[in-house]
């Protein structure tokens, strides 16, 4: 992994379940979705949710969730193609009618088809399978939370110092679907305001990461291979990096099954910062 980080010039960052591990805020959200069901679902929704966090329920991070069939897919990471499918209750398709509902690579919108790509969506699935539509008001209330001193945010031991050592030989940028006031309280909180040479908010991965990477590329003047993409989002970070042909880290927490992934995987960004520091 040595050679890796010193061979890179441009690091480019995730934020949320990266740079902190904090998982609290997820349960909070839960509970704003529930809300928005009639009470007589709660019992339900908050036992089926706790199926889904223990790994009991077809639900799983790594996969996509159909909202208009019910359905779960497992797709293939580099070209959208469905591999398998479950309805809700876990019972599979057959392969026939797998090819017949999905002959054509799929693509994520976040309304119809979403891309369950780390904990936040696990709750909006579920939410939206018992017929919430609007998840956003959850997700805000839910970010709120995370801005106040109810919600306590774990600093990373030597995160702070990693950066900064690369800081003075490398670029550093940081690039998150969170909203710009969000990102800012959270790089607050964890003491990393002034890092990044660029931070890119609200980007709306992973329909856009190609098109943020391939800008960064060209910005920097930089060519792939000397690009790092660091995540724990496989298919917003890790898949579109590969695609690229840049280099990648992918945190996987979840020891997920992505089986075509030959890169650096880790458990956590603690992992590597003795790496970091002594680049």
């Amino acid at each position: 992994m040595g050679n890796l980080l010193t061979d890179s010039e441009l690091f480019i960052f995730d934020l949320d379940g990266t740079l902190y591990e904090d998982t609290d805020h997820f349960e909070y959200y839960a509970e704003q979705l529930k809300q928005e069901l009639p009470e007589a679902l709660w019992p339900e929704f908050s036992k089926v949710y706790e199926k889904i966090v223990a790994g009991e329920h077809i639900v799983t991070i790594g996969k996509v969730y159909d909202v208009l069939r019910d359905h779960v897919l497992k797709v293939d990471s580099m070209d959208s193609t469905v591999i398998q499918a479950w309805k809700w209750t876990g019972v599979e398709l057959e392969e026939n009618e797998v090819r017949t509902l999905y002959p054509h690579p799929i693509s994520f919108d976040f309304d119809s088809m979403i891309a369950i790509g780390d904990g936040w969506w696990l709750p909006n699935v579920c939410a939206r399978h018992y017929g919430v539509v609007d998840t956003h008001t959850s997700y805000v209330k839910t970010k709120n939370f995370m801005a106040t001193d109810q919600f306590q945010l774990t600093k990373i031991p030597g995160l702070r110092e990693a950066l900064l050592n690369l800081r003075e030989k490398k670029q550093l940028v940081l690039l998150t679907n969170s909203q710009e006031d969000d990102v800012h309280r959270l790089l607050q909180l964890l003491d990393l305001v002034g890092i990044f040479k660029e931070v890119i908010t609200e980007a709306r991965k992973p329909q856009y990461t190609k098109n943020h990477f391939a800008r960064l590329l060209e910005h920097y003047q930089i060519s792939p291979e000397k690009v790092l993409s660091i995540g724990d989002n496989y298919v917003n970070e890790i898949a579109p990096a590969i695609h690229l042909q840049m280099q990648t880290i992918f945190i996987d927490f979840f020891e997920l099954d992505y089986p075509e992934y030959t890169g650096v995987k880790v458990k956590s960004i603690s992992d590597i910062i003795m790496e970091m520091k002594s680049v």
